[in-house]
């Protein structure tokens, strides 16, 4: 009979290096929840100590994960989470695990209209600044979660993300209107979150997430809009109006400038100013 409890207290303690190397490398708090999640979800499923895991658990495991519809994003982060664990935290050396590559699709953003219209249809004045920060400076919504009043300059439209993703810190800028909007709104406040809720706690990324859905839906905007839309949105904006990638990259703190050239696509507008080599060969045929 198995002992349930046992293999429980063993899986806890098999783990327990996981989580201390993840706090050790400052990994983000949904980082460290995944990667423990998805761990958690493989030893009950291998039904082995972790020292006793060999490459073929993890393939049969990310095979069951495939098998069952599971996406290759979702994928590829399994086999992050289980590589991360065994071989920098065990030193096991597992290589060569392939899974499905992901899709790269063209991401979704908004025009400038749509935009102007997202705005107007913000259910608040604070849902209004929100949506303003995350489009003007290019914010994560985790970022615009932890901001707070002191790591603004509100005469210079500029500010500081502290501990953004992958433990960095960056300046963001923001433009001088909406900062004497956010300048009046936080009144003569001097320190706390810009943003918080009835009892002065900060947002949720799920509170910040429903007031742009729902601005989206007022605006009758029949795309997808996330924050992060806005995020993609500001970059081929400012990329349309002839901004260095690498100033963009800066502005949205990737360390990887592949990472910026998916923001940066071939915009509709960029279509507009390319003349179609059809068009101009018709065009001398005509003249």
């Amino acid at each position: 009979m198995v002992d349930t409890d046992s293999n429980i207290s063993k899986q806890s303690h098999d783990l327990s290096e996981l989580e201390t190397e993840m706090i050790l490398r400052g990994m983000s708090g949904s980082t460290k929840l995944a990667y423990c999640k998805f761990n958690s979800e493989f030893l009950s499923f291998v039904g082995k100590d972790a020292s006793q895991v060999d490459r073929s658990d993890m393939k049969k495991f990310l095979a069951t994960k495939i098998g069952a519809g599971v996406a290759p994003r979702s994928v590829n982060l399994i086999r992050s989470a289980l590589l991360f664990h065994y071989n920098e935290v065990l030193n096991k050396g597992i290589a060569n695990i392939k899974v499905p590559k992901i899709a790269r699709s063209l991401p979704i953003y908004l025009t400038k209209p749509e935009m102007a219209s997202l705005i107007n249809s913000a259910g608040s004045r604070k849902s209004r600044l929100i949506i303003k920060l995350l489009y003007s400076a290019g914010l994560r919504v985790s970022e615009l979660c932890k901001l707070r009043i002191e790591e603004i300059d509100f005469k210079s439209g500029k500010g500081y993300v502290r501990l953004g993703k992958g433990g960095k810190d960056r300046l963001f800028f923001m433009g001088k209107a909406l900062a004497y909007e956010l300048a009046e709104y936080v009144d003569h406040q001097q320190s706390g979150w810009l943003f918080s809720n009835s009892k002065g706690d900060t947002l949720t990324e799920r509170n910040i997430q429903k007031l742009v859905k729902g601005a989206a839906s007022r605006a009758g905007i029949q795309k997808q809009v996330t924050p992060h839309k806005l995020r993609h949105s500001f970059a081929t904006h400012l990329h349309d109006g002839g901004t260095s990638i690498r100033v963009i990259q800066e502005l949205l703190g990737h360390s990887n400038l592949a990472t910026t050239e998916i923001y940066t696509h071939v915009s509709s507008k960029k279509l507009d100013e390319v003349v179609n080599p059809l068009d101009e060969l018709e065009e001398k045929n005509n003249n």
